[in-house]
């Protein structure tokens, strides 16, 4: 102890000072400030969000860089890296002995290591901040491997300018991932660093040039590459056109950073499919209206990756709000949840694609809704409403399913409808009534190729696949060939293995918000064009809007090699769907010359399900318009109990219906003749009476300079026989289903018409 404690005392006081001193100062690697980076599936840099001093990176580890740069870097700049403690004292013995019989810096004796630690705390360049390089490199040894350490020099080392990594110097520089570095290249991006600004590429090529032909020959001499491969790298040229910031997706890359703090977000997102897409966006702007933008989104069904966000006609264009992402903005969706609410009435039995639906003028309380193009068409189809998206089949179809019920299913798998606070969901929700987001439409929209599943969309690699049933794979399938123009029923060998285009469109009220959505093979395609402000644009409408631009994108989608297009995924028919022929007024078949069979329809059947025609509230009587009646031996309708009477079921159309149809449909002449002799009794089983022409609480205007008004009411249904019509209380004249009018007085009008079985109708109007 007396010959060594003195010894042991010191060393250990210079243990515990050193590890005080690393404890009090510890080496500064959280200190770095944060800088991100938003990259394509393939690495593609989209984005970049610079730290506080405007420096941006591109993170990468090792085995991420090719391996020539790493042979280049550690060979030229640090030989005995993977040996020495931090400080390679024969390296700073020979810089120093260079500099004496030289008079200048023939090489530098610092270590990667070193390096390392004066990018972590820059220092100047004396010998107190040299000795606290030492000390901060011999603390990265202790307290790292050496991969750490490298993978820090990898991400830290000055590239000229705000470049720091040689990620990032890499994909400016050079367009390309630092893993695909050629010989040459790697030469050069290794001895950038020394001096970044002296030697940078894009400004000073000839300098660059001579810098990377020492590394090569460098490396040449020291066996490690050829004489070939070098001779060769040599003949090439470094010629750089000026470097460009990645600069695509910002407002995905904005959405995808302020949900994740990693210094590298990667996206599901194909670089090239953004890029043209941007550019198309930027074409199109100059045909769009003033202040108007667009958003389109591609989604790549098969695995629910977002291949290309578009959420701007233009970031820059402050006058087209073009810093808001229409893709995540809430917009009424027009008619684009139109074919929903026909896919789960397919599920539910009450309708099938020719089910026969009205298209006519309906109320529902101060609820009127019409058409786009304001006329009606009275019988049509449900497959024929859906592919001219008409509003009245529409609303009837949701009537008979419920809209709160119908909210709910699309709530379940994501597709949240917004209505204003305090309201409930209501028939207006089918033709817009509710706010809706564009990725959450696209995202429902995969259902129809997903056989019924609606999945979430995946933005990130990581991202877990989640889906919902929303319909049955058949309900999808007949839908979406609907929209592609295939409602008619076609043999296996015949109707198309690959599903062409399906498509829906939708226009918001007032012509704020223009809509398109399709599905092809492999990929949903959305689009949105509208003011963000929420201004109307007059003239702007789903089909003349946001179909070209859908279309548009959809020819580069298909502009595809042969090889792929072999690899599209079929759409084949699924066991549930089959081909019949149906029968209108019943909508169900009917055998060859049934009298109740009035036009015959070939339809897709899900489940063999033939459900009858769907009937409004209030319409029919409580037979419908299914009509049992009696007729004797000449065809007279008669009472059950006459002599001879035998029962016989008629179809007729639905009442309202019978202004669209030729007179001998009506059922005036579908119904026999009344038997003289043996009539049948008058029955409250009768159709309702009903009045139309005008509409309840309306108000009347006379033309400017004209005394009266002529003013035409109809009256339908009810049973047979005169009409007793009374305006104000007092008789009219008329005792047939039309009264006509001349109204000269302004006031209140009450309108009552009585037929002979005692059947009432009233409408009340008023002239102005």
């Amino acid at each position: 102890m007396r010959r060594y404690g003195v010894g042991t005392l010191l060393l250990a006081l210079l243990i515990s000072v050193l590890w005080l001193s690393d404890r009090r100062w510890p080496v500064p690697v959280h200190d770095i400030s944060p800088a991100r980076v938003v990259v394509a599936q393939d690495g593609t840099p989209l984005w970049r969000f610079a730290d506080n001093e405007g420096v941006w990176r591109y993170p990468v580890q090792p085995e991420q860089v090719s391996p020539r740069y790493l042979e280049a870097l550690i060979n030229y700049e640090d030989r005995w890296f993977w040996h020495h403690p931090g400080i390679n004292p024969f390296s700073l013995l020979r810089a120093a002995w260079q500099f004496i019989r030289h008079g200048d810096i023939v090489s530098g004796g610092s270590t990667l290591t070193m390096q390392v630690a004066r990018l972590l705390e820059p220092h100047p360049r004396t010998i107190t901040g040299k000795i606290r390089q030492f000390w901060r490199a011999l603390q990265l040894e202790w307290h790292y491997s050496k991969t750490e350490i490298l993978t820090l020099y990898l991400n830290l080392a000055p590239f000229g300018g705000t470049l720091q990594g040689v990620g990032a110097a890499s994909w400016v520089y050079l367009g390309k991932a630092p893993s695909e570095l050629s010989y040459s290249e790697a030469a050069m991006l290794a001895v950038l660093p020394q001096a970044p600004s002296r030697l940078r590429p894009d400004r000073w090529p000839e300098r660059a040039q001579q810098a990377r032909d020492k590394v090569l020959r460098r490396m040449a001499s020291q066996g490690l590459w050829s004489e070939q491969q070098v001779e060769e790298s040599l003949q090439e040229s470094v010629w750089l056109a000026p470097r460009k910031m990645p600069q695509l997706a910002p407002l995905l890359s904005r959405y995808l950073a302020g949900q994740s703090q990693s210094p590298l977000v990667t996206t599901t997102i194909d670089a090239a499919l953004q890029r043209q897409l941007e550019t198309l966006a930027l074409n199109a702007k100059a045909r769009l209206p003033a202040r108007t933008s667009l958003a389109m989104l591609v989604v790549d069904h098969s695995t629910m990756e977002v291949k290309a966000w578009i959420g701007s006609v233009d970031i820059n264009d402050s006058s087209r709000f073009g810093h808001v992402d229409m893709v995540t903005a809430i917009r009424s969706p027009g008619s684009v949840l139109k074919p929903f609410i026909f896919g789960l009435a397919l599920d539910d039995g009450l309708i099938h694609p020719a089910s026969l639906l009205q298209d006519i003028p309906r109320h529902f309380s101060q609820y009127r809704p019409g058409n786009f193009d304001s006329g009606f068409n009275g019988p049509v189809s449900m497959s024929d409403a859906l592919v001219r998206s008409l509003n009245l089949p529409a609303v009837q179809v949701l009537e008979a399913y419920g809209p709160k019920r119908f909210a709910g299913e699309l709530r379940n798998i994501g597709l949240n409808l917004y209505l204003p606070p305090g309201s409930e969901p209501n028939l207006s929700l089918i033709l817009g009534g509710g706010g809706a987001r564009l990725d959450k439409l696209v995202a429902a929209y995969s259902a129809f190729a997903r056989h019924g599943k609606a999945a979430e969309l995946r933005l990130q690699p990581s991202d877990l696949l989640r889906e919902r049933a929303l319909m049955s794979p058949g309900a999808a399938w007949i839908i979406r060939r609907i929209m592609a123009g295939q409602s008619q029923p076609v043999a296996d060998d015949v109707l198309p293995a690959i599903a062409p285009l399906a498509w829906k469109t939708g226009t918001s009220y007032g012509y704020r918000d223009a809509w398109a959505i399709g599905l092809n093979a492999r990929y949903t395609i959305g689009v949105w064009v509208g003011r963000p402000d929420g201004t109307p644009t007059a003239g702007q409408f789903g089909q003349g809007s946001a179909l070209p631009i859908l279309n548009q994108v959809n020819n580069l989608l298909q502009a595809t090699s042969r090889v792929q297009q072999l690899r599209l995924p079929p759409d084949s028919r699924p066991p549930s769907v089959s081909a019949a022929e149906i029968c209108w007024p019943g909508g169900q078949s009917l055998p060859p010359g049934d009298s109740n069979c009035r036009r015959r329809l070939m339809t897709w059947l899900l489940d063999n399900s033939q459900p009858p025609t769907l009937q409004a509230p209030g319409q029919e009587s409580i037979q419908g318009t299914q009509q049992r009646v009696w007729v004797d031996k000449q065809g007279y309708r008669v009472a059950y109990d006459c002599p001879g009477a035998e029962p016989q079921v008629i179809t007729l159309w639905p009442l309202p219906l019978e202004p669209w149809l030729a007179p001998v449909e009506h059922r005036a002449r579908r119904l026999p003749l009344i038997s003289s002799v043996c009539p049948p009794r008058l029955s409250a089983t009768s159709a309702p009476l009903l009045l139309y022409g005008i509409r309840n609480g309306e108000r009347l205007k006379r033309l400017p300079g004209q005394p009266q008004l002529a003013v035409k009411i109809y009256s339908q249904g009810g049973g047979q026989g005169q009409r007793f019509w009374f305006v104000n209380g007092e008789p009219a004249q008329s005792h047939d289903s039309v009264l006509s009018l001349e109204l000269k007085h302004s006031g209140d009008y009450q309108i009552l018409v009585l037929d002979e079985e005692g059947q009432i109708a009233t409408v009340q109007f008023e002239m102005q």
